[in-house]
């Protein structure tokens, strides 16, 4: 089904793949005539011809990217726009989509939602953007429909920014690299490996582009063989999925912590183009005669079954064949894997109590958003379902078409119609049930939906409350099918259906008629408009020589989603406003948290306000005492806050409030093994926390102080190695690093921010 070759390899015509062996070059000549380089084979990726297209730098090793476009969403432009102004914001560089489709119900927070949705279209107006209104479109369908193009690149701050199956290398990033770009900055990284993704064969009738994302994430999630890399797709089993399909797996490759993705286009893709009016964004995009690749992933299209993905990761992946006939023993492990993260003892966690007579049942299905809700997967699911009744039992069906346009068509094709016979619902666009902000479960409910995540916590869950439900990833066809059945778990390919795959007309007059396209129409004189919950960031301040943190929280589960560190869902209203919202960092992971934080906080408080520091927090005494048994610190010029420990921390989300909360609160630091995603070490950077970096047996534990000596000129110095210091009965020594870093992340971190940084550039 899916095999990664343990070496790199060498695509020839785009056909033929040649494991990269000792012998490899003498045969690459045999067959092209003349030697080949393995440096230059790795300029014939496609990857390689857009990145260098838009690399500013003059090295391709060290690559500084402008982007052609930018887009964002309701519960991150407030912040990126607020940061960008403080910043000296004064239009916007490039066309910048603000879509509203997290909180677009306005449904938490009095105003709250509505405000920002306010303060998006009057910025829109003042600095030139593009403002999409609620209900009109999911961000990404609106920038595939609207925004992308062939062989250019597009920055979004949702981590689920994946273009590539149109052609357009998009990437998903924190605000503040959005920010970066609106005041004419680069996306800074090294030249990122390229992994091919090699299609071949056909996929069985019933499989969706969920079935074969879910077994790519299977397979390469864990060994991390995709990550920070860009997933190239080529093969001949491209040309044997319509656009729709590949979107459907495109967007899904973010959960293999992968950086970007692009694809192979060809007549289908430009049939896309032309659909949307925008025939000339078409661009034709294969690799060369002879290109390297970093790895292969190797998918036989025609072998994926219908795949789900359960509780509480998307790589925690089974056929649904499987599943059924193994379902005691495969439950038991689910339910053993859940309690890495359930590691709170008010919830008895199970599924086994799903089990009715022999058979999975399921009380929810939704189809929804950038995965579930494109126009090929809602037609294949009506068909499904046509002519059958989900019941009026406990199962429940709701679908959300991705855009106005998607619906609209919907309905005039019929199957909106066809869909309501049975008893399904149909909602407008919308993301909230993939971060857990509609169709929340009833307690120990299992959900499945064709949607992009299912950590714990994103449909609806306050396990502190002692409130637990479950998501399952699956394809809209097997929800359809398990629809079908009331909610007895069926994969797709168990139904006899006829797919009549109605052709997709765009209707442009919609968009027209709603979204406000102000691009290059900048008017400096517009006015603002700032709701009540819309609140500036609080001033941070420059890194001190050295610095003091506590151990506030120790995380030990193999990986430390972003959802876990701010919680998604009912938190989203308070985006807006960074004080209000860093009262919920890791409320359900680590509800002591952000007391301990606070505590120690407020020596930092008075410090920076020259007050009593020890009046402030008694037990900072003891430890400076301590510390200047041995070195000689001043209290007054020595930074203090705190730090949190995690293994592996930041899979998932892009958000940025996963570090600016901590920072808020007085967050200085992470210490982690390894960070998830080169997105959530970056948020950490743009805050001014130091992304340390620690493999060994830990020599501090909760509660403990440690003292980091000398950490401004570590950092300025670009010293690999920084000592740090246990303060204990005596001090332990014992080494830190941060990696590497731009010399550019490197004056954030001296100034303590990014706002700080473009500030001092300002004066």
């Amino acid at each position: 089904m899916i095999k990664l070759f343990g070496k790199g390899a060498y695509l020839l015509n785009g056909t033929e793949l040649l494991e990269d062996t000792n012998d490899v070059q003498q045969l690459l000549a045999s067959k092209v005539g003349h030697a080949v380089s393995k440096e230059e084979a790795k300029k014939n990726t496609i990857s390689y011809a857009i990145l260098e297209e838009h690399n500013t730098s003059d090295s391709m090793d060290k690559l500084k990217i402008k982007f052609d476009k930018l887009t964002s969403h309701d519960i991150t432009f407030v912040g990126i726009l607020q940061t960008a102004r403080a910043s000296g914001l004064e239009k916007f560089p490039v066309p910048y989509a603000l879509t509203n489709c997290h909180n677009s119900l306005c449904a938490v927070g009095g105003t709250i939602n509505e405000d920002d949705h306010m303060f998006g279209l009057s910025c829109a107006k003042k600095y030139g953007g593009i403002y999409v209104p609620p209900h009109q479109a999911v961000i990404h369908q609106f920038a595939r429909e609207m925004l992308a193009a062939g062989g250019k690149m597009i920055l979004g701050s949702d981590s689920h920014t994946r273009y590539g199956a149109l052609g357009t290398m998009a990437m998903g990033e924190g605000g503040p690299e959005i920010v970066k770009q609106l005041l004419r900055r680069t996306y800074d990284i090294n030249m990122p490996d390229v992994v091919g993704v090699y299609l071949t064969g056909k996929p069985q009738k019933g499989v969706g582009p969920q079935d074969v994302a879910l077994a790519i994430i299977g397979a390469v999630f864990a060994n991390g063989y995709v990550k920070n890399k860009v997933m190239e797709f080529i093969g001949d089993g491209v040309h044997n999925l319509s656009v729709d399909y590949r979107i459907g797996i495109d967007v899904m490759t973010t959960e293999t912590t992968c950086l970007s993705s692009i694809w192979k286009t060809d007549e289908k893709v430009e049939e896309f183009y032309e659909i949307h009016g925008r025939k000339a964004d078409y661009k034709e995009l294969n690799p060369g005669q002879v290109a390297y690749y970093d790895g292969i992933v190797y998918v036989d299209l025609s072998a994926i079954k219908p795949m789900i993905a359960m509780p509480f990761h998307p790589s925690n992946v089974y056929t649904i064949e499987d599943l059924n006939a193994n379902l005691m023993d495969i439950l038991d492990d689910v339910e053993k894997k859940a309690l890495v993260s359930l590691d709170n003892n008010s919830v008895n966690y199970t599924l086994k109590d799903k089990v009715r007579n022999g058979r999975l049942y399921i009380e929810q299905g939704v189809i929804a958003g950038c995965a579930g809700g494109g126009f090929e997967n809602i037609c294949d699911a009506a068909d499904i379902l046509k002519g059958k009744y989900i019941g009026n039992d406990e199962f429940s069906l709701s679908v959300y078409p991705a855009s106005q346009p998607v619906f609209m068509e919907l309905v005039k094709n019929g199957c909106v119609a066809s869909l309501m016979e049975t008893g399904a619902t149909i909602r407008t666009a919308f993301c909230g049930p993939c971060f857990g902000a509609g169709d929340v479960p009833a307690n120990n409910g299992l959900s499945i939906r064709h949607s992009t995540r299912n950590f714990p916590n994103r449909e609806g869950s306050k396990i502190t409350n002692g409130q637990i439900a479950s998501v399952a990833l699956m394809d809209a066809r097997s929800i359809a099918a398990t629809a079908a059945n009331k909610g007895y778990l069926t994969p797709a390919t168990e139904v006899d259906v006829d797919f009549t795959k109605p052709k997709y007309f765009f209707d442009s007059n919609i968009y027209k008629n709603r979204v406000y396209d102000g691009t290059e129409q900048a008017n400096p004189e517009q006015e603002i408009k700032f709701g009540p919950n819309i609140v500036d960031w609080p001033s941070m301040v420059s890194l001190t020589d050295n610095m003091v943190v506590k151990v506030v929280s120790e995380i030990h589960d193999p990986v430390t989603t972003t959802d876990e560190l701010i919680p998604s869902g009912e938190t989203s209203s308070y985006r807006s406003n960074p004080l209000g919202l860093a009262e919920f960092t890791l409320s359900r992971k680590d509800p002591e948290y952000v007391g301990r934080a606070k505590k120690i906080q407020a020596a930092e408080k008075a410090r920076i306000a020259g007050e009593d520091i020890f009046a402030a927090n008694e037990e900072v005494k003891a430890v400076f005492d301590k510390i200047n048994t041995k070195f000689a610190v001043d209290p007054t010029e020595t930074e203090i806050g705190s730090v949190i420990y995690a293994v592996k921390p930041g899979d998932g989300s892009a958000r940025e409030q996963a570090a600016s909360c901590q920072k808020v609160l007085g967050g200085l630091a992470n210490i982690a093994q390894e960070y998830a995603t080169k997105r959530y070490r970056s948020n950490l950077i743009n805050w001014g926390m130091l992304p340390f970096v620690f493999k060994e047996e830990l020599p501090f534990a909760l509660g403990d102080y440690i003292f980091i000596k000398d950490i401004k000129s570590a950092i300025a110095n670009k010293e690999s190695v920084i000592k740090a210091y246990v303060v204990k009965d005596e001090l332990v020594e014992f080494d830190l690093s941060v990696g590497e870093l731009t010399d550019d992340e490197r004056e954030i971190i001296l100034q303590g921010c990014l706002i700080n940084y473009y500030k001092s550039q300002n004066k």
